[in-house]
């Protein structure tokens, strides 16, 4: 059984920090992103297009990634399977966060390997829940940030 933690409770220490790494290239999404994770109590990393992202990937670990799939230098798809066809990142949970229309992107990218697929912008709470189910957390709907 998984524990349920209060991540919003001062001094909450009961588990180890988990790194996201966040694959995108728009800063607006990062600004917002990055300290909604950070106050869930996420360590953040970013790598802003398709070349770095592996590289990234590989150098830092994640626990969780997110990926959009408009990238430059490359497209999401391919990070995708690049990532699934290394033995240090193929179990790595991956939540696709798209501006592509979801019709015809959703339910490819759950068949390359994502464990969700959001449409940009994504909603607050069901985002955040969606990151804890793929990181094997269960936290309570009380404790999500209400943005």
């Amino acid at each position: 059984m998984t524990e349920t933690i209060d991540l919003m409770k001062p001094g909450s220490d009961q588990r180890a920090e988990k790194k996201i790494l966040i694959i995108d290239d728009d800063e607006h999404l990062l600004q917002g992103l990055t300290p909604r994770l950070e106050t869930n109590g996420y360590s953040v990393v970013c790598a802003g297009d398709a070349v770095t992202a592996i590289s990234m990937a590989r150098k830092e670990v994640p626990d969780l990634i997110i990926l959009d799939l408009g990238l430059p230098a490359g497209d999401g798809f391919l990070v995708l399977e690049r990532m699934r066809a290394l033995a240090d990142l193929a179990a790595t949970p991956v939540i696709v966060l798209s501006a592509r229309d979801p019709a015809n992107n959703k339910k490819r990218a759950l068949e390359a390997g994502a464990a969700a697929y959001f449409q940009k912008p994504p909603d607050n709470h069901e985002f955040l829940m969606a990151i804890r189910r793929a990181l094997g957390e269960t936290v309570a709907l009380s404790t999500f940030l209400k943005t």
